[in-house]
């Protein structure tokens, strides 16, 4: 999916294969339902998994792509588990966002366990940024996101918005387990490694509590740094009652 590089809508930046699956995927499966051209940044191909090797990975990838139906998908095979977030890496974000022309851009929340995630949200806001400066050089012309958002699943804040993804959250879960190097079943489950269905439930658990907090069954949290402005007061889409 990497030959073609169409002006898209949303894209997504994340620090590994997978994790876009985990946190956004429903979203994006949804705003392509609606007729938008969405696409995904990986930034490494985790290679310092535990399982799977980094080809193996890009593969899953690529059909997890078609299961949330990306219009593009691709991989800055930075280093995994050695994301820093320099010029040289927001450089090569930022060429990137220059060439696909993103309207919107989400980004992993800043605050993470793993380290990675939290230099992919420096990196790619970096990169945002400096996408827009005109004396900054690449191959395409200066061009700025009007939008960043976080992806916020997994931290605990309280969300700016909630996305209901009750209709795309099975088709989610599919795009998900399409890594089966990652989440396919192990010879013994752990905690590092639950079996598939231990994944879709501990998924379900929290896509129905944010589902719950706009009154639907499944929902996906986003943070914004900025205030929302809302032109029509009437058009507001959670219900007081």
């Amino acid at each position: 999916m990497e030959e073609a590089r169409p002006e898209l809508d949303v894209l997504a930046i994340a620090a590994h294969p997978d994790d876009v699956e985990q946190t956004c995927g429903g979203t994006l499966i949804r705003m392509a339902g609606l007729g938008y051209r969405t696409g995904v940044l990986d930034l490494t191909a985790g290679e310092m998994g535990t399982r799977g090797d980094p080809e193996l990975r890009l593969r899953e990838a690529a059909e997890a792509a078609r299961l949330l139906g990306l219009a593009w998908r691709g991989n800055l095979r930075l280093p995994d588990g050695r994301l820093e977030n320099t010029f040289e890496a927001r450089l090569k974000v930022a060429a990137e966002i220059r060439r696909l022309r993103p309207r919107a851009v989400i980004l992993p929340y800043w605050q993470a366990r793993h380290p990675d995630h939290a230099r992919a949200a420096e990196i790619g806001y970096g990169a945002c940024f400096l996408a827009g400066l005109r004396r900054v050089e690449t191959d395409a012309p200066a061009y700025r996101p009007r939008n960043v958002m976080y992806s916020s699943v997994y931290a605990r804040v309280t969300p700016s918005f909630v996305v209901d993804i009750s209709e795309q959250f099975d088709r989610r879960m599919q795009a998900l387990l399409a890594y089966q190097s990652q989440y396919g079943l192990p010879d013994e489950p752990s905690a590092l490694f639950p079996d598939p269905e231990e994944i879709r439930e501990r998924l379900a658990a929290l896509a129905r509590y944010y589902g719950n907090l706009i009154g639907v069954r499944y929902g996906e949290p986003f943070v914004t740094r900025e205030i929302l402005r809302v032109d029509d007061i009437l058009a507001l889409g959670s219900p007081s009652f």
